[in-house]
Parts: C-alpha cells; structure tokens; sequence
C-alpha cells in the first residue's frame, strides 16, 4: 500500500484536525494543498480529499456515513502514549469512541472518530516492536 485516501466533507476542517494531532502536510506550501492534502506516515501516505471529488474520479457513489466500514490503526511505543494520543484527537475536535482499555489480545487501545467519522484505534501492542522510524511490522 502506498497512500490511503479519505473523501471529506470539508478539507480545511479535516486538514486542521490532523495539524492539531501534530502531523505536517507533506504538500504545504503548494497549489495542490487547496484541492488535496498528503501527510506522509509510516511507510505511506494519508491524502485528504474532497468527498464530491473522490466520487467523481471513482466514478462510482460514495457518501459520509456515521463511520465508514473501515478503521485505521496509529501503533504506538506505551499505553501512555495511547492516553496522551486520545487526549490530543479530543482536543483536536475528535470524538471519543473507545476509552482506552486492555483488549482480549492482550494490547492496550481506544478508538476516536475524525471529523468525517473514520474510525482511529490508538493501540499498543506488547507483542510487536516499533522501528525507529515508528513503522509498524506484524
């Protein structure tokens, strides 16, 4: 995989959510930040683009629902870093979905929603080691 897109209702009110967790438009400062913004990540890239634009060059129906069928993972070192995480997307106008708890796999995780509803689980997992670079391998 190499960029995950997610279709928005608003890009500036998402493209500030994401500024407020701490992360930078890798395309800041360029003509195509107005019609879409790229964070770069762990080994890949998050694109934010306009719902109505995303369905258009799908070419096929795509609408905001309460939480699209899809969650994303951001794997972290501790499960403070997964308080401190949660803390920082409900200041960032995210929602709590999922306080953060052990789960029956043995990690520790909670869930929020972004502006347009995708599901975020923030998780520390016991089993797997990080790189030094964040990456997350199974």
């Amino acid at each position: 995989m190499s960029v995950i897109t997610l279709g928005v209702v608003g890009l500036a009110a998402s493209r500030a959510f994401y500024d407020r967790l701490g992360w930078r438009a890798a395309n800041a400062g360029t003509d195509e930040v107005d019609s879409i913004v790229a964070y770069d990540l762990n080994g890949f890239s998050l694109a934010l683009y306009p719902l109505d634009h995303l369905t258009q060059d799908a070419t096929v129906p795509l609408t905001k629902g309460a939480h699209p069928s899809v969650t994303l993972a951001y794997v972290v070192s501790s499960p403070d870093q997964v308080d401190q995480m949660l803390t920082r997307a409900e200041r960032a106008g995210g929602a709590l979905v999922k306080p953060a708890q052990k789960v029956s796999w043995g990690g520790y995780s909670g869930y929020f929603a972004d502006p347009d509803g995708y599901l975020w689980e923030v998780a520390h997992n016991p089993f797997a080691t990080l790189g030094a670079d964040g990456s997350f391998k199974w």
